[in-house]
């Protein structure tokens, strides 16, 4: 039950992010806000290197404008997609901490922070010049800015162009710059050869994915939702009770009246399901996703954070719809 709070908690973000404006997303048609300009500043000159990329700068963050006076060197991250992007992006030398979510990559220095339960002293003991947070849990933003420690807030992405932008936001809030635009263009680059693979059928293919096993799942109008979109699966949580909040509860009779061709596990890891947890259901054996071998066994951690591994969540998604089309 924990764990379902933590992820719908996290992921509310993203669906209250969808309040107010339009996306047109397929992170599926949903709605959203634009995302931020990721800094206000002017580019560095590319010929410079972390250490003197045109610092001070000032990012644009969820939590309004932050000026980072110097090159990082002392990043404290209290969200594992945050510290999945400072990785990828070439700043993980000067990563110095990360919460106790934080698992990947395998030389990230987890420690026993939470990014849940903020401990502002625990934090400021690592003496960090930068910290990110996903979430403002207990004013921890302004807790950390009232002592002089530069926070940028990046909440969960609600499109693909939230996590681009968040990329780049800490490109430059970190003296990387020319390395995070690199990983969006080729993130792009990755998800239109994806989207550009998946075969046009006459009716398209249903799915559901699966949070937790007490059947909590996503809607089209979360950013999970928009990958599924992308790959121009239909979702049958789109029409269920509470589909209005991005992350209804189903029921069994109503999965098994849906009788989707793909079921997705985002509950591997932590809660050990698969396909014959799935088969073993009262009702469930008879599924199409069951009888065909459509159950799709995730990693918990890919499948639910928006940073640079979406592009292998999405990987998978269309593999298995290129198999179902392949299979007729």
């Amino acid at each position: 039950m924990r764990r379902i709070i933590l992820i719908l908690t996290l992921l509310a973000f993203a669906a209250c992010a969808g309040e107010g404006g339009t996306t047109t997303t397929g992170d599926v048609a949903t709605t959203n806000t634009a995302a931020p300009d990721p800094t206000t500043t002017a580019a560095p000159d590319p010929t410079t290197t972390a250490a003197d990329a045109g610092f001070p700068v000032t990012v644009q963050a969820a939590n309004g404008e932050v000026t980072v006076p110097e090159s990082p060197t002392r990043i404290v991250s209290l969200a594992p997609t945050a510290t999945e992007m400072l990785f990828a992006i070439g700043a993980g030398e000067q990563v110095v901490a990360v919460d106790d979510f934080s698992n990947y990559p395998e030389e990230a220095p987890i420690t026993d922070l939470s990014g849940f339960e903020p401990n502002i002293e625990a934090i400021a003991a690592h003496e960090p010049d930068l910290v990110v947070v996903s979430d403002d849990i207990n004013d921890v933003v302004a807790a950390l800015t009232a002592i002089d420690i530069p926070v940028v807030h990046n909440p969960a992405a609600a499109t693909l162009d939230d996590t681009y932008a968040q990329v780049e936001l800490l490109g430059q809030a970190t003296g990387h710059p020319d390395e995070s635009s690199a990983l969006v263009t080729s993130m792009r680059e990755e998800i239109d050869q994806l989207v550009a693979a998946v075969a046009e059928t006459a009716e398209a293919h249903t799915y559901y994915h699966e949070l937790d096993g007490s059947l909590f799942t996503v809607t089209s109008t979360t950013f999970i939702g928009q990958l599924y979109d992308l790959a121009g699966l239909d979702n049958i949580a789109d029409q269920a009770e509470g589909a209005d909040t991005g992350y209804p509860q189903l029921s069994a009779e109503y999965i098994i009246e849906a009788d989707p061709d793909l079921i997705f596990l985002a509950d591997t890891k932590c809660c050990g399901e698969s396909l014959e947890t799935v088969a073993a259901r009262p009702g469930w054996d008879v599924l199409t996703a069951v009888t065909t071998g459509g159950v799709v066994e995730l990693d918990d951690d890919i499948a639910s954070r928006w940073g640079p591994r979406v592009v292998d969540h999405l990987a998978i998604i269309v593999e298995e719809v290129q198999g179902l089309a392949e299979s007729g």
